[in-house]
């Protein structure tokens, strides 16, 4: 199994996909129950992978590879290229336990279209395991678009009123994204073959004769590839598609969105943007715009989101200034940025994927999403109230919670390049816990104002179940984050000794400090005197 463990986990939700087509559309639990069994079953597999790739993790380059270049499509250099480093390994694992997450927590919220619902969920995760797999450009394209149709109908079937508005402009902005990524691959492809004579479409080696491209062409493809994966993750001022996607997608969506999707954003500017033009990530001009629109995105998304009555909405802007940090973390372009990026990704991920899950069940019970129908919930759900409250200090970078481990490395990344942008990111912290304690107040705190809410009824174990896993990983990050640091060393010093030859990965010990003998050599010499 070691050798096709990759294999496994990528295409699992596709069979179980295809095993939900062959049941009756009328049968609704039947397919529910087969299409969370896969969705376990997906995490599930994925769980031996952690082990392996610990044995494995100080190894260079990328492992548990399979197939190779050429190997799908030989007459254009097509081939089914797969493996994994320590940034897509956590990614994985974020996919496959959310993608379970996502699947149960639309029990009682999907009751129409129920079976291609569940196909159409199945299909997307298995596109994002995909990208986060693939070693093979032609691959890694064919993945993103895949992602892409599931999305676009999730949102436009399943979402709230204004749900094809909402669909159109995610597929639209999406699209535009992908279409200069596939101009900025195609010129890599052909730019290949006038270095060797070969078509291939083979990522590590196109990573190979990529920094030979200079001058305008090596801007011009450095911004194909960034507006592609700026507009996913998403950057100011590529955002304004996120709110919408969000506030009309279903509850699944949302988790989905927010928790995965985004990332791989952050996850093809890591991989793709970054190693194939270093030199352009490097220039003052470009790395000063990249930080800018960060901060902005930070201190933007953190404003905006306190000026919100939708509670949806304000998870949603809470995102760009969330994600802001993340790509701050990654244009720092030290070990401390990227790593600080990475585990961010994983800590928005969970946390959240937690927030719209706890907005999604007040729906349920309520049918709106206004703050100001809300007040003194606590009084009538204390544990639905408790693991909210646990997951807005996890957001908001509580210690020994998650949030503050991948916030902090950033901030630490950050001021080691200037102290001006850690300063201006670090409002961003503040201000995101003004506008999610302003929430709970306004939601929790206080008596039942609206008659309501009097009868609404705490967690199920469904609910709580749902919420468990994030829980444990949040307290888990917090506590001792050390086995994500260590999964995260050896890729992250790879990227930047390719874009930072001379930066020093490994710095001196420091000096002992000499107060001790020096103080007893002094009172030596005091007795001496005397």
């Amino acid at each position: 199994m070691a050798n096709h463990i990759l294999s496994v986990i990528l295409f699992l939700p596709l069979a179980g996909a295809i095993v939900l087509l062959f049941l009756p559309r009328e049968n609704k639990n039947a397919i529910r129950w087969v299409a969370n069994m896969f969705a376990l079953a997906g995490f599930i597999i994925s769980l031996p992978l952690v082990p392996m790739f610990w044995a494995v993790k100080d190894q260079p380059g990328f492992k548990f590879v399979e197939g190779g270049a050429n190997n799908w499509i030989p007459s254009i250099g097509a081939g089914y290229h797969i493996g994994i480093d320590g940034i897509s390994f956590l990614l994985i694992m974020l996919t496959t336990l959310l993608g379970w997450i996502a699947v149960l927590c639309s029990w009682t919220a999907i009751q129409e279209r129920v079976k291609e619902y569940y196909v159409w969920f199945l299909v997307l995760q298995a596109g994002m395991l995909g990208v986060f797999m693939a070693l093979d450009f032609f691959l890694f394209y064919v993945f993103w678009e895949v992602m892409l149709v599931p999305m676009y109908l999730l949102i436009g079937i399943w979402g709230g009123p204004r749900k094809l508005y909402a669909a159109i402009k995610f597929f639209l902005y999406t699209l535009a994204g992908s279409v200069l990524m596939l101009l900025g691959i195609l010129f890599l492809y052909f730019h290949h073959h006038g270095m060797t004579g070969e078509y291939t479409f083979d990522i590590q080696k196109i990573y190979q004769t990529s920094p030979s491209i200079t001058g305008t062409a090596a801007v011009l493809l450095f911004f194909a590839f960034f507006i592609g994966f700026a507009i996913k993750v998403p950057m100011f001022p590529f955002h304004t598609w996120l709110p919408d996607a969000h506030v009309e997608a279903p509850t699944a969506g949302s988790v989905i969105l927010a928790g995965v999707l985004l990332k791989m954003g952050t996850y093809g500017l890591i991989r793709f943007s970054i190693p194939l033009f270093p030199r352009v990530a490097m220039n003052p001009t470009v790395r000063g715009w990249m930080i800018g629109l960060s901060i902005v995105g930070i201190i933007y998304g953190a404003l905006v989101s306190l000026m919100q009555k939708d509670m949806k909405k304000l998870v949603a802007y809470s995102s760009v200034s969330h994600l802001g940090f993340c790509t701050l973390g990654i244009f720092a372009l030290n070990p401390l940025g990227l790593s600080g990026s990475v585990i961010q990704q994983i800590n928005h991920g969970i946390s959240t994927g937690a927030l719209f899950l706890i907005v999604g069940i007040l729906y349920e019970r309520r049918h709106t999403r206004e703050i100001s129908e809300y007040g003194g919930i606590s009084n009538v759900m204390p544990l639905y109230a408790t693991i909210t409250l646990i997951m807005f200090m996890s957001s908001l970078g509580l210690p020994l919670l998650n949030g503050f481990v991948g916030e902090f490395t950033i901030l630490q990344g950050s001021y080691m390049e200037n102290k001006y942008w850690a300063a201006w990111a670090v409002t961003g912290v503040i201000l995101g816990a003004a506008y999610l304690l302003w929430l709970y107040q306004r939601v929790f705190f206080g008596n039942v104002t609206n008659p309501k809410n009097e009868h609404l009824h705490d967690l199920t174990p469904r609910e709580v179940l749902t919420f468990a896993p994030l829980l444990i990983a949040a307290v888990w990050i917090g506590v001792y984050p050390k086995p994500f640091f260590e999964v995260l060393d050896q890729p992250v010093k790879a990227i930047v000794s390719t874009v930072r030859p001379d930066y020093p990965l490994n710095p001196p010990a420091p000096v002992k400090a000499q107060f001790a003998p020096a103080a007893s050599g002094q009172a030596a010499a005091a007795g001496g005197s005397r």
